[in-house]
């Protein structure tokens, strides 16, 4: 894309892979309606760009995300749009590529919940994530109360949403949301390098299995294997199936397409 002049985010392509930082580090990225507007308008985009194999989302300065901005005007109600944060979290979470979420920092509230919304956490050793909706009188909003339990178990999200409390990223790849823990001066290297590793695969396959275990989870399990067959089968006809093949009885690697 050509990236225009954003306010709350840096947006970059390296080598097929799109690297969007949240960028307002003075307000430790907290979500503003700008920054839901820019977001929108970059998922868009890459959902429509061949181009672009995989997206790592990151956090500028010391925190991934802060969550919603709610201290514009201490004298009034926060403003936050509920609809509108909900709908662009589900944008990230539909997007037909791989996201990693590479954590710097905190990743509260918000924060966590856009977090929930992508397919491979990594975490800088430090890191603290959590729900703090309790701690203001506050409910997510975004999700996360539909997501957490999904990704760390009814007891964990439940102890997370009561108390208001963050942990450190450790406990949360002991609960299976985050998949690695690195120190932070590596986290960028390492999303890099896993993100890298994903754009060498079948871009086509890749979104194929991201449909299907997202639309698994909500189905049952006769309905899931029955589908998840079909699309296996209709992957079959595709020129990455067959290039895949083709290579692998080479000893090659494969030039997948996408196609």
């Amino acid at each position: 894309m050509t990236v225009p002049d954003f306010k709350t985010l840096l947006v970059a392509d390296r080598d097929q892979v799109r690297w969007i930082t949240l960028n307002r580090p003075e307000r430790r990225n907290a979500i503003s309606p700008l920054m839901l507007d820019e977001l929108e308008a970059v998922l868009k985009d890459t959902a429509e760009d061949s181009e672009v194999r995989a997206l790592v989302v990151t956090g500028a300065g010391s925190a991934f995300c802060a969550g919603a901005d709610l201290t514009a005007d201490p004298d009034a109600l926060p403003d936050v749009d509920l609809a509108r944060s909900d709908a662009v979290f589900g944008l990230l979470e539909r997007q037909p590529q791989p996201v990693i979420a590479a954590v710097n920092g905190t990743a509260a509230a918000g924060g966590l919940e856009l977090l929930l919304c992508c397919d491979i956490v990594l975490a800088a050793a430090g890191a603290r994530i959590g729900d703090l909706h309790a701690n203001a009188g506050l409910l997510p909003g975004a999700g996360g109360t539909y997501r957490l339990p999904r990704r760390v178990g009814r007891n964990p999200a439940l102890w997370l949403l009561f108390t208001g409390d963050t942990a450190p990223a450790e406990d949360f790849q002991r609960w299976g949301l985050v998949h690695r823990v690195v120190p932070g001066d590596e986290l960028l290297a390492e999303a890099g390098r896993l993100a890298a590793g994903l754009t060498r695969k079948s871009p086509l396959g890749l979104r194929r299995m991201k449909e299907l275990v997202r639309d698994g989870l909500e189905q049952d399990r006769r309905t899931g294997l029955a589908h998840a067959l079909e699309v296996a089968q209709a992957h079959q006809t595709s020129a990455d199936y067959a290039e895949g093949v083709r290579a692998f009885a080479a000893r090659r690697a494969p030039r997948f397409t996408g196609r």
